[in-house]
């Protein structure tokens, strides 16, 4: 091999060039460039930002302004690389006005290290009424990675107001979908949870660490871009055009994060996903994307890792009201903002965007609507992530590593969120078996217990405040000290009356705490008749019901009402104003523990029915927990839920299921003053709701009122109650597709609760929940009312499919004496009948039947009222249906009244069709067409007042059961006298 002189003097050359800028890499940490940033001025100083006017010398009007905002960890350079190549310069040159918010450093910024994210939303909120104020225009709202996250809070915050419309790139919005390298999300909530409340809120995050994080992320692109440098280092002229981006990267573009900042974004954009479903926090106000509406623009890197494709298409189903649009790059998370492909595609992308909305110039092709389901992380995104790479890591020798994460997380994050919901079940299940009856257990003491481990997360929402568990907690203690200061001792039954709001929550959770009797009363309820049964001298109620409550003699306590409250009673010793009490004053006796409630003693009291028919409910603490710890770990209940609460918490439902179950998995809860279809249509994208409660028929007001039409998306994973008819039922899933319904039954006495976890058979009350009492079906006669036995004299257990009386056994420790039964099965054992008969199917699953006291008894036998009322409902004509017996001379039928739905039409034909799922014998005799069916204060149809509306009568919309034709007929005046006698 022969070496010419010509090329050792090169290889010198080369030496001593290398030498040269080595040293003055590490003299001045890079290369010394003629390389300028964009002209700017600053035109707003405030504590969070200051506001940059690029380009402020141009004195050309009326052009569109585009105000852009960096992430938190990026400097606000990186929307200015260069003149030539970085957004404001391209920008600019395409006729934009350009701002640009700098947060600046943590570290050099006064309290930069307290900051948290409301601090940023309402730092860029402030920005943009400065630019349209100076401009008079609207702003085109531009955020890249988190900074594009900022933008759609800002505009949502603000209802959309001074935004023209919305670009992004690379942000994040359904993390679920899709984590940063493909990893669990049930894993990662896991650990973000756990660095938002021991590590960030203590540890600040330097610029240093971000920019070694952020290199760490991809060790392999890191490696190399170093290693292309060095090699190049001797050719100064080819590292120049990019050495300021280069040192932007290494070391001058990173600033430090704001812990309690990094705290709220792993809270709620990560552990809750907040941003998807709604309800994320911005200084106790709830907000949703569904309050978008201007135009959006949001670029995908095709081989993003962080702000990955499913990410951060997201924004289609969580901006529901905003036309959406995308434009896909192959690019990665930096190279979307800077670097060749930004300069030769994002940016005249950009530019195109803004004069098509502003000029009336075409869209590009490039950019189209976004699609709802785009298939991702699958073979599109291999194949393009090789094309991608194979040039930038083959040198490096790697590759490898990225084509199994594809298989391994896709293989894992099924079994991830198995364990998870393993992991969450667990732990109540084992709690739930611990609870003997000597255990301290209470509402009041799970709501503290919640206090204590994190006090700032929020508890509940109304009417768009959000209350935290500290809040709550202080809330409550003032409530008993009032309550105390009053007379208010352990024990004691104190009536609660009042309409669902805060102050009811804290009342019912005060009574709870200090150990007295909450008694559950419905406004506009027989409160006379209910104080008398449950022996209540002295009840709490709000200025709306303090009229109502006054009437009945007993002493009036009133508490709530807002700064706005005014009484229409004046005070005196029996009417007391709670609210006017200073809890400071109050000093707390000997006597008092806070929540003292034992899981044997008496928590609640419910009265249920109405006139003769007006019932108790005793609710002791171990039930009310057995309730709470069961829906929570039947419903899955977790932090991430927000559980609008619709059914009243003076209903077991609201206070069992919806109360219990929320305070028991660590949810949110959203509470609603009254059912109102429109503004449950806006709380639900408001507050991120996932999980609705219900009672009876409550839903169908929200279906009639069609505020969420078939296919408009929602975040509502469940719905939960009790009584909901099958046709209502199978409404409700089509409309809410692909939420499912989780329908339970609670007995009245003993600790039976069924929950129908699968949802797949509408109607059915399902199996027991785990950890509630062991359930048993025994043969009854509903004639005699007496329990069927066998030749050796214990309960003859019944058959699939045969109707019998549904028993739980009974606790240890449980007083059987009232309505209980000993020797059921065997010697000794205890149980406790329900009201209720059920028929088990064949894969043991539970369908209410009938109540012991309604089954109609006909001169064929007995008929069971809720399966008549399970098929009528399920016609699409059929609006509302009751069932019950009519006295016909000196015997009875079978009568079932139906209301029709407005706009459609009821037939005979329809009815015949329907009944024949039913035994011919357990078919009503007659149904007939109401206006109207009342309905309760739980929104249960009212049979008692159909019945005093009076007899069925002869006519087209009285049909007669036919069993000779098998069919239902039109009752005549001839046919009348026959069915109905002469009355």
């Amino acid at each position: 091999m022969k070496f010419s002189a010509k090329d050792l003097v090169g290889s010198a050359q080369r030496l001593m060039a290398t030498a040269q800028n080595g040293l003055e890499v590490i003299r001045f940490g890079g290369l010394t460039h003629d390389v300028e940033s964009s002209p700017f001025e600053v035109v707003e100083r405030r504590r969070m930002y200051r506001l940059r006017h690029y380009f402020p010398d141009d004195p050309t009007p009326g052009r569109p302004v585009a105000l852009l905002v960096p992430p938190l960890m990026v400097n606000a350079d990186i929307w200015d690389v260069n003149v030539e190549d970085g957004a404001v310069g391209i920008l600019q040159r395409g006729g934009i006005d350009c701002g640009v918010v700098d947060f600046g450093s943590p570290a050099s910024e006064e309290g930069g290290w307290e900051r948290d994210l409301a601090d940023h939303v309402l730092a860029v909120s402030s920005a943009i009424d400065a630019v349209t104020e100076a401009t008079g225009s609207a702003v085109h709202l531009m955020g890249y990675s988190q900074g594009g996250m900022f933008a759609y809070q800002v505009a949502a915050y603000r209802f959309g107001k001074g935004v023209q419309s919305i670009v992004t790139f690379g942000s994040p919005v359904d993390v679920v979908a899709g984590m940063p390298f493909g990893l669990p999300y049930g894993m990662v909530s896991e650990v973000a949870d756990f660095l938002a409340d021991h590590v960030v809120t203590r540890l600040p995050i330097t610029d240093s660490m971000v920019r070694i994080g952020f290199q760490l992320l991809d060790p392999m692109k890191t490696a190399k871009a170093r290693f292309d440098f060095l090699r190049q280092l001797h050719d100064r002229e080819a590292l120049l055009p990019k050495e300021r981006q280069r040192r932007f990267l290494n070391s001058d573009g990173w600033v430090g994060y704001a812990g309690p900042a990094a705290a709220d974004l792993l809270k709620q954009f990560v552990a809750h996903n907040r941003l998807m479903l709604g309800g994320f926090v911005i200084r106790d106000q709830p907000v949703s994307l569904a309050e978008l509406k201007c135009p959006i623009l949001a670029f995908v890197g095709e081989v993003d890792d962080i702000g990955q494709p499913a990410a951060v298409r997201g924004i289609v189903r969580a901006a529901p009201n905003a036309e959406v649009y995308e434009a896909t790059l192959v690019a990665g998370h930096f190279g979307l903002v800077a670097g060749s492909t930004a300069t030769n595609h994002t940016w005249p992308l950009v530019r195109q965007w803004v004069d098509w909305l502003e000029r009336d110039k075409p869209l590009p092709p490039e950019i189209h609507p976004m699609a709802e389901h785009v298939d991702s992380n699958r073979p599109r995104s291999a194949a393009t992530r090789v094309v991608h790479t194979a040039a930038t890591l083959a040198e490096a020798g790697a590759g490898v590593g990225k084509a199994l994460e594809g298989i391994a997380s896709n293989t894992v994050r099924g079994s991830v969120e198995l364990a998870g919901e393993a992991a969450r079940a667990l732990p109540r299940l084992t709690r739930l078996g611990m609870i003997q009856p000597h255990t301290r257990i209470s509402l009041g003491r799970l709501i503290a217990e919640q206090g204590r481990r994190a006090p700032l997360k929020d508890l509940f929402l109304f009417e768009d405040r959000v209350h935290t568990n500290a809040a709550v907690n202080v809330r409550i203690d003032n409530v008993v000290r009032g309550l105390i200061s009053v007379g208010i001792r352990p024990a004691m039954r104190v009536g609660v009356i009042m309409e669902t709001r805060p102050s009811a929550l804290a009342t019912v959770a005060a009574l709870s705490r200090l150990g007295a009797v909450a008694v559950l009363l419905a406004p506009g309820s027989e409160l006379a008749r209910a104080l008398e049964i449950t022996g209540v001298d002295t009840v709490v109620t709000d200025p709306e019901n303090l009229r109502h409550a006054s009437t009945v003699g007993a002493r009036v306590l009133v508490l709530g009402g807002g700064d706005t409250r005014r009484l229409d009673i004046p005070l005196s010793d029996q009417v007391i104003d709670l609210e006017q009490i200073d809890p400071a004053q109050v000093k707390l006796p000997a006597w008092y523990r806070p929540d003292p409630g034992l899981a044997r003693e008496l928590a609640f009291v419910l009265v249920t029915g109405t006139g003769d028919r007006l019932e108790t409910k005793y609710i002791t603490n171990h039930r009310w927990a057995l309730s709470a710890f069961g829906t929570a770990t039947t419903a899955d209940l977790n932090r991430r839920d927000t559980v609008y609460c619709l059914a009243p918490l003076h209903h077991s439902s609201g206070l069992l299921v919806s109360l219990g179950g929320a305070i028991a998995g660590g949810s949110r809860i959203a509470l609603a003053r009254s059912l109102d279809p429109a503004q449950f249509a806006e709380e639900v994208h408001r507050y991120g709701v996932t999980v609705v409660t219900y009672t009876w028929t409550m839903l169908r007001d929200i279906l009639d009122a069609e505020v969420f039409p078939v296919g408009h998306r929602h975040p509502i994973r469940l719905f939960i109650g009790s009584g909901m008819p099958a046709g209502l039922w199978r409404r409700t899933t089509e409309q809410f597709d692909p939420a499912r319904v989780l329908e339970f039954y609670a007995s009245i006495e003993g600790d039976v609760v069924l929950a129908n976890v699968k949802g797949v058979k509408r109607g059915c009350k399902g199996r027991p929940v785990p950890g509630t009492a062991r359930v048993e079906l025994v043969g009854y006669d509903p004639i005699t009312e007496q329990i069927l036995v066998d030749d050796s004299g214990y309960a003859r257990r019944c058959a699939d499919n045969e109707v019998g009386l549904l028993l739980g056994k009974a606790s240890d420790g449980v007083d059987i004496s009232a309505g209980g039964l000993r020797g059921v099965f065997a010697p000794g054992d205890s149980w406790m009948p329900t009201e209720n008969l059920f028929r088990r199917d064949s894969d043991g699953d539970y369908w209410l039947i009938d109540r012991k006291d309604t089954v109609i008894r006909t001169p064929r036998g007995p008929v069971f009222g809720q399966p008549i009322v399970d098929v009528l409902n399920d016609i699409t004509a059929v609006d509302l249906e009751v069932a019950y017996g009519l006295e016909v001379g000196e015997h009875c039928i079978a009568v079932a009244a139906v209301s029709v739905r407005k706009g459609f039409r009821l037939e005979p034909k329809d009815v015949t069709e329907a009944l024949r799922a039913l035994d011919p014998a357990q078919r009503p005799d007659l149904v007939y067409v109401v206006e109207e069916i009342p309905r309760s204060s739980s929104y249960r149809p009212s049979t008692r007042a159909v019945q005093a509306a009076g007899r069925p009568q002869p006519g087209p919309d009285t049909w007669w059961y036919n069993r000779a034709s098998d069919a239902y007929e039109i009752l005549t005046e001839d046919d009348a006298p026959t069915l109905l006698g002469d009355s």
